[in-house]
């Protein structure tokens, strides 16, 4: 029997705020799961959408770094099993893209998640007879979300909901952004301009990778001494003068430099942030049309490079587990990422936080 829950809804352009309502979550179908969740993270895309930086359809149910636990499985699901304890990715494959056939699913070309709608093309949602969309297709501020198989990773017991919410999304993007994508040499020098959730888990990366020296730039003082604890060797408040200063620390400049604001006068000005040879990684996402302007000729003479790091190039079922076996060995601090925790009546609460500048990650727990 489909199941009633209680979600933080937006109802559409316009809407101040996130509603607390009741929506119908139906059983899983072939290939799916019911994951009653545990915990959802508060991310800066939710907050996108929330504040009409992107369109979606709508009512949207928020929330797309989620953990849970499996309640039910559809016909045909191998991988899973009820009890299981799960990981939700936001981009699920299509498992059958040349993209994902040659192993790149986070460029997926099959995949409906953008349009918050199951493989099939459906809502596994409805309100008063209609249909609702889950963000991405996860909708992890709800107390139950139906998903694909491929979008529920299962992790060990061990592993907290709160942290596992958050491996789904800025842990795998930050981490991912400097392994998989920048690929850091140990002991090149690296800059990160936003200590946010994101930016927090770019420096836990770098610290990982043996980067030195990192350099946290913020404009929150706050968020530089988390940043800190983390990893960070070096801080500086940014501003226009970020390029001085971050030649001031290295000589000739970064040998990467990451920017995970979505801010596009940030965006532009990693370049001159960077040595000869570096690269900048553009981790942040700005608002819809939101060009960036690149000094061309200064990234063609002096060797640079400038990358898009889409979902830090994360392979899910691949990368959770590991994810969540550093944080188990001690390896990535995950527990001082959250500084926050809200409930789910709360939620509206959590997003002004985000929006004052807060430190850390908050969390919806369930």
């Amino acid at each position: 029997m489909p199941v009633v829950a209680r979600a933080a809804v937006h109802t559409g352009q316009g809407a101040e705020g996130l509603e607390i309502m009741k929506v119908t979550v139906r059983d899983p179908g072939p290939g799916q799961v019911l994951v009653r969740m545990g915990a959802s993270g508060v991310c800066g895309s939710d907050r996108h959408v929330l504040d009409g930086d992107w369109t979606l359809p709508s009512p949207t149910v928020l929330g797309h770094e989620g953990a849970g636990t499996v309640e039910l499985v559809g016909d045909g699901v191998e991988t899973l099993a009820v009890g299981d304890r799960v990981v939700m990715t936001w981009f699920y494959p299509c498992q059958a893209c040349s993209n994902c056939i040659q192993g790149k699913p986070w460029v997926c070309t099959g995949s409906r998640a953008g349009e918050c709608l199951l493989p099939d093309g459906s809502s596994a949602m409805e309100m008063d007879g209609a249909p609702a969309f889950p963000y991405l297709a996860v909708g992890s501020m709800s107390e139950y979300a139906t998903v694909p198989e491929q979008a529920a990773i299962k992790i060990p017991d061990l592993v907290p909901f709160e942290v596992a919410a958050l491996i789904g999304c800025s842990v795998a993007t930050g981490v991912g952004a400097v392994v998989n994508d920048a690929q850091v040499i140990p002991g090149r020098s690296a800059v990160v301009i936003g200590a946010g959730g994101v930016g927090l888990c770019i420096i836990m990366g770098l610290a990982l990778a043996g980067a030195n020296p990192i350099i946290a730039a913020d404009i929150h003082p706050e968020s530089l001494e988390l940043a800190k604890r983390l990893g960070a060797t070096h801080t500086v408040i940014s501003g226009d003068d970020l390029p001085q200063q971050i030649r001031a620390l290295t000589g000739t400049g970064a040998d990467y430099a990451f920017e995970a604001i979505g801010r596009p006068q940030s965006i532009a000005q990693m370049p001159a942030c960077l040595t000869s040879g570096g690269t900048a990684v553009i981790v942040g996402l700005p608002p819809e049309d939101s060009p960036v302007h690149i000094d061309a000729l200064e990234m063609a003479e002096g060797g640079k490079r400038l990358l898009g790091s889409n979902y830090g190039s994360t392979v899910p079922a691949r990368d959770f587990p590991l994810l969540a076996g550093l944080y188990l060995n001690g390896k990535l601090p995950l527990d001082e990422l959250i500084t926050k925790r809200f409930e789910l009546d709360d939620v509206n609460d959590a997003f002004q936080l985000m929006r004052s500048g807060a430190r850390g990650r908050s969390v919806i727990t369930f």
